[in-house]
C-alpha cells in the first residue's frame, strides 16, 4: 500500500464490538506495515466529515463498523477522485463485507486493507445519498426498526427477530412501481420492495442472489402479498439461501432506476438505516467508488460479473456475468 489508512472506528457498532476490536485491529495494521492514524467516530456526520478530510489528504478511508457507516462514506468518497474505501467488519450485519468475501473477524479482515485490489464498485443512490447494499420498504421498514431497537445481545439475528416481531402487527402495502427499464409501471398488494445493489442483507440474508456490484444495474425484488403462515413457513426460511425467488410470489427485475410509491406513508432503509420517505426513486451508480477487496486468483467472483485479479468467498455457482445476466 503506498498511502497511508484513515481508520474510522464506531466504537457502538455492533453493541460495541467495533470499540473493542481496535487495539487489536490497530496492532495488526503495525505489524502488516501499514501505516494508521485512527479516528472515534461521534455519528454519521461526524463519520462523513473525517472521511472527507481524509480523502482530500490522499489517504485511504478504513471503517471499522457497520454497513450504515459505510454507506454513509462511500457517499462522500464517491465525489473524490481517486479516493479508495476500505472495510472492517464491526457492526452486527457486516453484509457489505460478506458479500466482498472480507474475513468475518475484524483482525483477519486487516491482511486486505494490507493487500488488497482497489476494485470500482456500483452504488444505490436515493434522494441525493448513496448506499453499498440493499435500499427495502414495506414489511422490511417495520422489521428494521425493531432491529435498530433490538438489545446487542442478539447479534446478527436482531434482524431474524425484527422479522418475526413485524410479522405479527404486519398488514399488506398497496405499492407502485415504475421501472427504467423497461419504461413500465406494475400495482400490487404485498410485503416489500428492494432496490438491490448488493445481494445480501440483514446478517446474511440473500435478497437478491443474482444482484452484482459491477454490472451498473439495481436488482429489484418485490414480494407480493401471501398469507402469513406462508411468509414465514415458505419465504423467509428461503431468504437465507437466496431460494425464495423461486416463488411464485417474488418477481425480480433488473433496471437502472425503480421509483416506489405506496397507499401510506413508509420509511426506506437502506443499510439498515433510514435514508427516504415514500414516494422515492432509487438509481445505480455504476463503478462509483473503489473499495479494497481480497486479492487472490482470477476466478469470477459471486460479487461481480467480470473476472479480475481477486478472488472474492461465496457459491461460485452463483457467478454471473454482468452480459449474461442482461441476456436473460
Amino acid at each position: 500500500m503506498n498511502s497511508s489508512v484513515l481508520l474510522l472506528t464506531n466504537p457502538s457498532a455492533g453493541g460495541g464490538r467495533a470499540g473493542r476490536a481496535l487495539p487489536s485491529v490497530l496492532a495488526e495494521l503495525a505489524r502488516l506495515g501499514v501505516a494508521a492514524r485512527s479516528e472515534l467516530t461521534r455519528d454519521l456526520e461526524h463519520a462523513c466529515a473525517l472521511a472527507g478530510k481524509g480523502a482530500l489528504a490522499g489517504e485511504r478511508v478504513v471503517c471499522l463498523s457497520g454497513d450504515g457507516m459505510i454507506g454513509a462514506v462511500a457517499d462522500v468518497l464517491r465525489h473524490a477522485p481517486g479516493s479508495v474505501l476500505g472495510v472492517l467488519p464491526g457492526g452486527r450485519g457486516n453484509d457489505f463485507a460478506r458479500v466482498l468475501g472480507i474475513p468475518s473477524d475484524p483482525v483477519e479482515a486487516c491482511a486486505t486493507i494490507a493487500a488488497g485490489v482497489a476494485r470500482p464498485v456500483d452504488l444505490g443512490e436515493v434522494g441525493g445519498r448513496a448506499f453499498v447494499g440493499i435500499a427495502s420498504v414495506g414489511f422490511d421498514s417495520e422489521a428494521n426498526r425493531i432491529a435498530n431497537l433490538a438489545p446487542a445481545r442478539f447479534g446478527n439475528l436482531v434482524y431474524l427477530y425484527g422479522a418475526l416481531r413485524a410479522l405479527a402487527q404486519w398488514r399488506p402495502v398497496e405499492f407502485e412501481i415504475e421501472l427504467d427499464p423497461p419504461s413500465e409501471r406494475h400495482a400490487f398488494t404485498g410485503y416489500t420492495v428492494g432496490a438491490c445493489n448488493s445481494r445480501s442483507y440483514g446478517g446474511g440474508m440473500r435478497a437478491a442472489p443474482d444482484a452484482l456490484l459491477d454490472d451498473g444495474l439495481l436488482d429489484a425484488i418485490v414480494l407480493e402479498d401471501v398469507s402469513k403462515l406462508r411468509f414465514l413457513t415458505r419465504i423467509l426460511p428461503k431468504v437465507f439461501g437466496g431460494r425464495h425467488v423461486q416463488e411464485p410470489s417474488v418477481k425480480a427485475f433488473r433496471v437502472r432506476e425503480v421509483a416506489i410509491s405506496a397507499d401510506r406513508p413508509l420509511t426506506l432503509y437502506a443499510d439498515g438505516d433510514p435514508i427516504a420517505e415514500l414516494p422515492a426513486s432509487i438509481r445505480a451508480l455504476p463503478g462509483a467508488v473503489k473499495v479494497l477487496v481480497p486479492a487472490g486468483g482470477d476466478a469470477p467472483s459471486p460479487a461481480f460479473g467480470r473476472a479480475a485479479p481477486t478472488t472474492v468467498g461465496g457459491d461460485a455457482g452463483m457467478a454471473a456475468t454482468a452480459a449474461e445476466r442482461r441476456s436473460r
